[in-house]
């Protein structure tokens, strides 16, 4: 059965923030969105990149009007960019609440800086991608603006097919490159890297040149390709996407824009780079849950969905939509899990005001049913819940766990399965 418009949603919240990878095959091309939790503003990957030797424009962050005023003094370039630092997309045609239009703009006088970062910063810049009411811009970064003579297009990325990482280039840069993919596959060029070699020097050249570098910008173009690898190891990356590699007038090989995923199993060996994770603008909850091991995901419906396992989550949206419900959200207890765990959750999903039901569906495996159902019976009677909570346990201890919950004394439904738990859930919205 194909997935319900429930699950769909529930698997792009999983994928939430993330970009799209290209996996190429001679001339097909895929598109693939992992899941990526890591956010960095432009200006920190640009930091990482300048700090492995990849050549980007030189630029300052700034967190007031002055401060922004003094960077581009500092520059002394002969024209400077100003972007607000937000990290939705589509900022060049954002509009701030303040009035001003654009949250990229170019300049030549180091005071107009000043008087645009007093107009940006503590203002919420609206795009195509942000809420409605904007975000609020609380960075700015002040860079040398330089010219572009040309642009290309570069990413290093894990592709599943090749067990490893592949190059993946072409001469249209600064569009879509998906639509370039479409259109003239014959400009995507691919490299396969071997893990345990690395780079080598031809491939380099090789890609260099398909990306249209001539002369000593083709030597030029293959250092900045194998500095990038270096960085895409350095750091955990799963891709690397540079959209400008430009050329600059001035014989320049320069990355004017670049994208970094990061492999979040790798955390715990890079704390420094985890550690500049913006959160400001990330949903309060899903911050809120990751700081009990919770994964949520917020929804549009009204039944809440307490699981543990992505895939039961899946299947217990789609079965609600089934029978009529809509999910609210769903919350992903993990594995190893402990009463507190449960009782925060509740605290979550009792929070969000368009949930008229819970549902938990719990299936333990690794998960001891007794645990949850104690939980459970914590957070009804502290948070004196006031909606109905339908209960669905299975595995481990479970005849233990329904003894607490029978025994409980608490308005809990019991459930046989999930698609009896499913449509008792939808049947208590309904009454």
């Amino acid at each position: 059965m194909a997935a319900s418009m429930a699950s769909q949603a529930v698997a792009r919240g999983l994928r939430a923030a993330t970009s799209k990878h290209l996996l190429l095959d001679k001339c097909k091309c895929t598109q693939l969105n992992p899941r990526r939790w890591l956010n960095l503003q432009e200006y920190q990957s640009k930091k990482l990149m300048q700090e492995s030797g990849v050549a980007v424009q030189r630029f300052y962050v700034a967190d007031t009007a002055s401060e922004a005023l003094e960077a581009a003094k500092r520059l002394n370039a002969k024209e400077i960019v100003l972007k607000a630092q937000i990290l939705a997309g589509g900022r060049g045609k954002g509009v701030f609440d303040s009035g001003l239009k654009g949250g990229v703009h170019l300049t030549k006088d180091p005071a107009v800086v000043g008087e645009l970062a007093n107009k940006m910063l503590g203002f919420n810049l609206t795009t195509k991608q942000t809420p409605k009411d904007g975000v609020k811009v609380k960075t700015v970064m002040v860079a040398e603006a330089l010219d572009i003579s040309r642009e290309t297009y570069f990413a290093i990325l894990m592709d599943r097919a090749c067990n490893g990482p592949v190059m993946v280039g072409s001469p249209q840069g600064g569009m879509d490159i998906e639509e370039v993919a479409a259109k003239s596959p014959e400009l995507i060029f691919k490299e396969v890297i071997d893990i345990f070699e690395g780079v080598r020097d031809d491939q380099a050249l090789r890609m260099a040149a398909n990306l249209g570098f001539k002369g000593p910008l083709e030597r030029q173009a293959a250092d900045q390709i194998k500095r990038l690898y270096d960085l895409f190891l350095k750091v955990d990356a799963t891709q690397v996407e540079v959209n400008p590699l430009g050329e600059t007038p001035e014989g320049q090989v320069v990355c004017f824009d670049a994208k970094i995923n990061f492999d979040d199993n790798a955390e715990f060996r890079q704390k420094a780079v985890f550690a500049m994770d913006d959160m400001t603008e990330s949903d309060p909850t899903e911050t809120e849950a990751a700081k009990w091991d919770l994964k949520y995901i917020g929804m549009d419906g009204n039944i809440a969905c307490f699981v543990n396992g992505a895939g039961l989550a899946m299947a217990t949206c789609d079965i609600i939509d089934l029978h009529g419900g809509k999910p609210a959200n769903f919350l992903d207890l993990g594995g190893g899990v402990k009463e507190r765990q449960v009782y925060e959750a509740f605290k979550l999903l009792t929070a969000d005001p368009k949930v008229e039901a819970i549902l938990v569906n719990i299936f333990g495996g690794i998960v001891n049913c007794a645990i949850i159902a104690n939980g459970i019976t914590k957070a009804c009677r502290e948070l004196e819940l006031k909606v109905p909570l339908v209960v669905r346990l299975e595995g481990t201890n479970v005849h233990e766990a329904k003894r607490i919950l029978s025994e409980s004394g608490l308005p809990i439904t019991a459930a046989d399965d999930l698609d009896d738990a499913a449509k008792k859930a939808v049947a208590a919205i309904k009454k």
